[in-house]
């Protein structure tokens, strides 16, 4: 299904109220459970992390295998450093852990929360 496009101001009539009713109890529900400011940026700093397609695919190879910077560089035919700079990000983010094994480090996804969100944003981009 293709996007619409707008190009200006008029072109919005098809999302906005045709009159103003302000349903009270629905405004009220919503402010009952909304997440303070601060949970607010974070969330929305995690979602920026998801936003760059190097990141995506590291997480995407990591959902297959655990594996070491040599491999996900191999893999994504990237270099070490391209590579380890988006670990890093990774990482601070939580949604990779690092573990070593002997002169290597073996990453994996954090926890099963980074596989479910991948595994869903995959079955959304395909309906």
């Amino acid at each position: 299904m293709a996007e619409k496009k707008y190009k200006n101001k008029e072109d919005y009539s098809d999302i906005k109220c045709e009159h103003t009713h302000v349903h009270r109890d629905k405004i009220e529900k919503v402010n009952a459970s909304m997440i303070d400011e601060d949970e607010l940026y974070d969330l929305a700093e995690l979602f920026k992390v998801f936003g760059d397609s190097t990141r995506i695919k590291i997480l995407f190879a990591l959902v297959e295998a655990d594996l070491c910077v040599c491999d996900i560089a191999e893999t994504l035919n990237m270099t070490q450093s391209a590579i380890s700079h988006q670990l890093k990000i990774l990482k601070q983010s939580k949604l990779v852990k690092g573990t070593r094994e002997g002169k290597s480090i073996i990453y994996a996804l954090a926890d099963d929360h980074v596989r479910s969100i991948i595994a869903q944003g995959i079955e959304h981009i395909e309906e």
